[in-house]
């Protein structure tokens, strides 16, 4: 049948290359010669004087702009892919062609097709690139990477000026990108941690650029990997849920030198989800006995009018409600140095070293009292940034709490000058937030920090103090999923009798077999401090068995020295028991962090 179908057709094929066909296809299926048909009709639009529509390209309709752009974020905890997610809507709205990429999904060397790319890049830990981010990073020194004389991009870098290395990922891409022969199409943004109003502007000029630059010709633009599908909660951290405060509940001893807190909150009705791993983030009001120490500070009343983004109020109210007005940063020491005239803090900020750590260490109110001096109400807000949410760890599988989420909050609290010091937004939670009482909340959620999809994968958790709160969501879910997989937790802080977060609760997990291993290091139990890299290192020969196992390590807690040592610690282990050089063991930690098994979430 086939063999008439083909000889009654005006064939192209000559004798011989007919014959072999029919062979071919006469022991195909019917679902085989389907494949085949199309396969072959795709080739032929390939061809030289073929007209190229296949599948995995698109063309631009003349009346919209030309080509695409292409945004890449690095994101650790979802402010750069909030951003991004904003430049991608905005260009859409103007009729540009854009595709949202997460960096551990875009293949470095597709950038040499690219003409247009903006980069919006955290930085996580001492200047490290976020851990979606690390092989494109990578990618981008090695001598893999292409030359980019085509390319176009922008950066918005998104750090914290508190930190010596400021914005450095996105310091680092706008960097290898130059070195790479790429052009840059606007100059890089560094943002703060207020950093919503400074991305406005840029946004709009980086996309008026890309605009024009795309409108020129119809272009043939490729897809290169599968577009990011943003998923839009409905309370966000500009549409925060009202929710209400369930409990408040302190865990740590009468004598214990920290106040930690359990704190529970009512979700009931919001719909709001959130998976083991997420935090959430918490908009808090500062102390008004904090806002008028200041207000008296400067010479202020307090019912001075300022304008706060278009919206008029008293400065007081600004300060309770707006300004970030508890932490300090190097830019408030530097203007208020500026304004005062002390010169004490003038000599201060001479020294970037000593800034940084004086401004880290001193809140806001003992700034000012370095030196009085009167300044208006102007003035006065024009020293401080926009209040941002601070971003818990969630200490709660929804699988078991329900409408419900908990947090472990460590209040922030100390004596200065004869008086009491406390966190802004661990005060607020711990201290002025009554039961019962409002509270505004989002979820941020962490895909860096998440549990496997294998149940039967084992986990090996490292949290030290407040760090073991994302292990007490990751120990409930795997108890409500029935999981197989070993766990091992390793808990660290002062005492056993004053700090042991959640101990009850450990110790049934690990009577019941849920738990399958618990090691703790209390450091001021004994004469020598202990701590939790050291137990690690005490139980090398095990902790190596459990990786090669297929182990998911994860790390929670202070990304100074814990998570160094902690890093420090597994690279040791590897060398030991895995018989690896120095550079193979920590190339081989590295990999462990690109494949997802070794996650941190650390601040």
């Amino acid at each position: 049948m086939l063999s008439k179908e083909l000889s009654a057709l005006a064939s192209p094929l000559n004798d011989q290359q007919s014959g072999l066909l029919q062979q071919a296809v006469s022991e195909l299926s019917p679902q085989q010669l389907a494949w085949v048909s199309g396969y072959f009709w795709g080739l032929s639009q390939t061809q030289p004087g073929g007209v190229n529509t296949s599948l995995n390209q698109t063309a631009v309709n003349n009346s919209q702009p030309a080509g695409k752009l292409t945004i890449i974020f690095a994101s650790q905890t979802g402010n750069a892919k909030g951003v991004a997610e904003s430049i991608k809507a905005s260009a859409e709205e103007q009729g540009i062609t854009a595709e949202l990429f997460d960096a551990s999904d875009y293949k470095g060397k597709n950038l040499a097709k690219e003409t247009h790319v903006i980069f919006v890049a955290s930085t996580n830990g001492e200047g490290e690139p976020p851990d979606n981010a690390i092989e494109l990073h990578e990618f981008l020194q090695s001598k893999k990477a292409p030359k980019l004389d085509g390319l176009q991009y922008g950066v918005v870098a998104l750090g914290d000026s508190s930190y010596e290395f400021y914005c450095q990922t996105g310091k680092d891409f706008d960097s290898y990108l130059a070195k790479l022969g790429a052009t840059a199409f606007i100059e890089r943004l560094d943002c703060d941690v207020d950093y919503e109003e400074s991305t406005i502007q840029w946004i709009s000029d980086s996309l008026n650029k890309v605009k024009d630059a795309l409108s020129s010709s119809v272009e043939v633009v490729e897809k290169q990997a599968p577009l990011v599908q943003a998923v839009h909660s409905q309370y966000t951290k500009q549409n925060p849920y009202t929710a209400t405060l369930l409990t408040n509940q302190k865990i740590t001893g009468r004598d214990s030198g920290k106040d930690v807190r359990h704190i529970e909150i009512d979700l009931d009705g919001s719909g709001i989800s959130y998976q083991p791993g997420d935090a959430l983030g918490v908009w808090y009001e500062n102390g008004s006995e904090l806002a008028d120490a200041i207000l008296g500070q400067v010479g202020l009343s307090g019912v001075e009018s300022v304008d706060v983004s278009g919206e008029s109020m008293s400065i007081r109210e600004a300060l309770i409600s707006k300004y970030e007005i508890t932490a300090s940063n190097p830019q408030f020491v530097t203007k208020y140095a500026q304004l005062s005239g002390s010169k004490k803090l003038q000599k201060l900020i001479e020294d970037k070293d000593k800034l940084r750590d004086y401004s880290s260490n001193t809140q806001v109110i003992d700034v000012l009292l370095e030196k009085k001096a009167k300044l208006t109400a102007d003035e006065l807000i024009s020293l401080f940034r926009k209040i941002t949410p601070r971003l818990y760890s969630i200490a709660s599988s929804q699988s078991e709490v329900e409408d419900e989420v908990h947090l472990t909050v460590g209040l922030v609290e100390y004596q200065k000058a004869g008086e009491k010091r406390l966190g802004g937004a661990s005060g607020f939670l711990a201290q002025r937030l009554e039961e019962d009482g409002e509270i505004k909340v989002f979820v941020e959620h962490n895909n860096n920090f998440k549990l496997p999809v294998d149940d039967n994968a084992p986990l090996i958790m490292i949290g030290p103090g407040t760090g073991i709160a994302p292990f007490r969501s990751f120990v409930q879910e795997r108890d409500n999923r029935d999981a197989a997989g070993k766990n091992w937790l390793f808990f660290g802080d002062r005492t056993f009798t004053q700090d042991f977060l959640y101990q009850v609760e450990w110790q049934k997990y690990l009577k019941a077999g849920l738990l399958t291993k618990l090691d703790v290091a209390f450091s001021r139990d004994q004469q020598e401090k202990i701590y939790v890299q050291d137990r690690l290192l005490e139980h090398s020969e095990q902790v190596w068995q459990w990786i090669e196992q297929g182990a998911y390590i994860y790390v929670c807690g202070d990304a100074t020295r814990m998570a160094k040592d902690v890093n420090d610690a597994l690279i040791t282990i590897a060398k030991e028991h895995g018989q690896l050089s120095e550079e193979s063991a920590i190339e081989f930690i590295n990999n462990l962090r690109k494949e997802k098994r070794y996650q941190r979430d650390v601040y």
